[in-house]
C-alpha cells in the first residue's frame, strides 16, 4: 500500500505543472495521486498499521493535505476491509500546505508578475521555467535592473564590472546563466549571434587572450618598440599591428620561444608562442595572409595536428624542424600522447608519412630536445 512518503514524492512531481497552471490563470482542479491497491496480507495487525499510517497524515486527521476515499472491498486473505480507492488534494491550500510551499508560491506569483510587468516578452519564459523563477527568489529586482540596462544599452562595449548598474560588481557574473536566457529574448535583434561567450554575444569587453611574441629583427625592435623585443598584447590589439613584417615563426612551446633569442638576426621576422591548440586565437589575424608563415611544433601527433589546424586558417604555412631527418637525429624513445583523430589532415606527403609513423608507435620528440646549435644552423640558412 502507498505510504505518506510516497504520496509526498508524487505530489512534488506535480508541483512544476501546478506552478505553470497558476501563471496561465487556470483554476485549481482536484489533484489526484495514483496509488497501488496492494496491501500487506500476512496479518490483520500489519494491514491495520498501514491504514493507520496513511490516515494519520490525511486531511481528516490534520485539517489539510490529501483526502482518502475508502471503499469496502472483500479481500482474499483478510475478509472485507475498507481500502483507499482514491487519494486526492481537493484545494490549492491543501496541496501547498502539505508540501510546505505556501510562502514559496506566494513569492513565486509576486516575482512572476514583476517579471511579466517589466517585460511582457518574458511571460512565456516564466511559464516554461517556474523552477528557475523560484531558484532566483530574492534576486529578481537586481536581475531586472540588469535587463533594463541592456535593453536601453544593447551594445555597452564595457567590461561586466564596469556596467553602471547599482548592484554588486560580481552580480552579473554570478547570475550569468539566468541573465543570458532573458537577454536572448529581450535583445534578439542585437545579439552577436555567431558568438557563444556571454561577453562577446552581448557586446561587452572581455579579457582577451594574450599573444606573446618576440621580434627577431633588431632594427624593427628599436624603431617601433624602443628596443623591446619580447612582448605580449591582447589578440584584438595584435590583429591591428602595422609594422614591416614579412615572416612569422610560430612555435608550440614556451621553451622554444626562448630558443629563438639565440637565432641569428632575421630580417622582418617575429616569433610567436602558439601555446599548442591556442593557435586558434590567431585565425583572424588578417595581415598574416600575405606573409611567409613557418610552424615549428613538437614532433608528435599533436604537433602535426596543430600544424594542420593552423593551415586551415593560413594555407601557405610551412613546417620547419618537423622532418624525418631531425626526428632520426634526436629521438630518445619518448612516448607520446595517443590521438583519436581520424579525419584527413592538411599535411604534405612527407609530413603525413612522419605523422603516421609517430601515431602508430606513439612516439614524441619535443622541441626543446633539439640542440640550439642545430636550430641555429637550420634558420641560419634562411
Amino acid at each position: 500500500m502507498i505510504t505518506p512518503k510516497e504520496i509526498k514524492e508524487k505530489a512534488e512531481r506535480k508541483y512544476t505543472a501546478f506552478l505553470q497552471s497558476t501563471l496561465e490563470n487556470e483554476p485549481f482542479s482536484r489533484l489526484v495521486i495514483r496509488g497501488d491497491k496492494s496491501y500487506t496480507k500476512s496479518s490483520l495487525p500489519e494491514f491495520e498499521k498501514e491504514i493507520q499510517l496513511i490516515s494519520s497524515q490525511s486531511k481528516e486527521k490534520k485539517g489539510f493535505g490529501y483526502t482518502l476515499e475508502f471503499q469496502q472491498v472483500k479481500t482474499k486473505h483478510l475478509g472485507t476491509q475498507g481500502l483507499p480507492i482514491s487519494i486526492y488534494f481537493d484545494t490549492e491550500q491543501d496541496f501547498l500546505k502539505f508540501l510546505g510551499k505556501e510562502q514559496e508560491v506566494e513569492l513565486f506569483k509576486r516575482d512572476a508578475a514583476a517579471i511579466s510587468s517589466a517585460f511582457p516578452a518574458l511571460k512565456e519564459w516564466t511559464i516554461k521555467n517556474p523552477v528557475k523563477v523560484i531558484q532566483n527568489q530574492g534576486r529578481w529586482d537586481d536581475i531586472l535592473k540588469v535587463c533594463h540596462y541592456f535593453v536601453e544599452n544593447p551594445q555597452p562595449n564595457l567590461y561586466i564590472r564596469e556596467l553602471p548598474i547599482k548592484l554588486h560588481t560580481k552580480f552579473v557574473e554570478q547570475n550569468q546563466g539566468t541573465i543570458k536566457e532573458l537577454l536572448e529574448i529581450l535583445l534578439a535583434e542585437h545579439l552577436n549571434a555567431a558568438e557563444k561567450q556571454f561577453e562577446k554575444r552581448f557586446h561587452l569587453k572581455y579579457s582577451e587572450p594574450q599573444v606573446r611574441f618576440k621580434i627577431l629583427d633588431q632594427a624593427i625592435s628599436e624603431k617601433f618598440f624602443s628596443g623591446i623585443n619580447d612582448l605580449a598584447v591582447p589578440i584584438g590589439q595584435f590583429e591591428k599591428l602595422n609594422f614591416p613584417i614579412k615572416k612569422v615563426l610560430l612555435v608550440e612551446n614556451k621553451t622554444s620561444l626562448y630558443t629563438t633569442l639565440t637565432l641569428p638576426n632575421m630580417d622582418h621576422t617575429i616569433a610567436i608562442f602558439g601555446s599548442g591548440y591556442g593557435v586558434a586565437h590567431l585565425k583572424n589575424v588578417a595581415w598574416f595572409a600575405d606573409l611567409e608563415l613557418l610552424y615549428w611544433g613538437d614532433l608528435d601527433v599533436q604537433g602535426f595536428e596543430i600544424l594542420a589546424q593552423f593551415r586551415t586558417y593560413f594555407p601557405q604555412t610551412k613546417s620547419v624542424l618537423m622532418d624525418q631527418v631531425t626526428f632520426d637525429h634526436f629521438f630518445e624513445n619518448d612516448p607520446g600522447t595517443p590521438s583519436n583523430i581520424k579525419a584527413q589532415l592538411k599535411l604534405t606527403i612527407e609530413e603525413q608519412a612522419l605523422y603516421d609513423l609517430l601515431k602508430t608507435n606513439n612516439w614524441r620528440l619535443e622541441q626543446e630536445k633539439i640542440p640550439f646549435a642545430y636550430v641555429n644552423a637550420v634558420f641560419g640558412k634562411g
